[in-house]
């Protein structure tokens, strides 16, 4: 199993303190449990079939990244410096283009965002945020450095804490073709012994994302 991780740009980020992954694999059934982040100083609500990428190979502090068990599917929860010179509605889609310019994928017909839209904070179970953001897209990006480049379809929600100089960004990458010549093509191809995630676990997750302990972010 191989996990899409969209790399974000090099910016400075808040370190969080010592993490701990004391789960394999989440529940296969259901709306997803309540699972601790950054050490349990944030919990969220992970889709069904996740496994926690840092037991497989080295995550960075400032993220946390699932993988469908069973799909090429992933979710990343990252802590980014908060970007006080971009207006809270163009922050989401700033952040696009970061990771778009770091999966070499800003040419003409490799990236497009379909929209953004706020997230009603009454909804939210972080309510310290500033506000909130929701935004859909699709990049055309390669695995590993690979020539071959996959159709990737972007789930991103942005939440801002001017407070604690951070903005909090959750992202879920979905597949959406794979290229014959990726390393993808077998996982795609094969049989899959749980049901991918949907649109609707990604909302859950963003919902459900509580922060428990302001100290994490120093």
């Amino acid at each position: 199993m191989e996990v899409w991780i969209l790399e974000h740009g090099t910016g400075h980020s808040p370190k969080p303190r010592e993490m701990s992954h004391s789960w394999k694999m989440l529940g296969a059934a259901g709306h997803g449990d309540r699972h601790p982040l950054f050490g349990g100083a944030i919990s969220a609500r992970i889709p069904h079939s996740a496994r926690d990428i840092s037991d497989v190979r080295e995550v960075p502090d400032n993220q946390e990244v699932f993988a469908h068990g069973h799909t090429d599917q992933s979710i990343i929860v990252e802590l980014l410096e908060f970007e006080s010179k971009v207006e809270d509605q163009d922050a989401a889609k700033y952040h696009f283009e970061d990771i778009a310019g770091s999966n070499k994928a800003l040419k003409p017909g490799t990236c497009d965002v379909t929209s953004v839209v706020p997230l009603s904070k009454s909804e939210l179970s972080l309510s310290e945020c500033s506000s909130a953001w929701l935004l859909n897209g699709a990049q055309c990006v390669s695995k590993f450095n690979e020539e071959a480049r996959n159709a990737v379809t972007i789930h991103l929600g942005l939440f801002r804490l001017p407070q604690f100089s951070t903005d909090v960004l959750v992202t879920f990458n979905d597949p959406l073709s794979i290229s014959p010549d990726s390393s993808s093509i077998s996982s795609a191809s094969g049989t899959q012994s749980s049901e991918p995630w949907t649109v609707q676990d990604f909302h859950r997750l963003l919902h459900s994302l509580t922060l428990h302990d302001p100290g994490l972010f120093g």
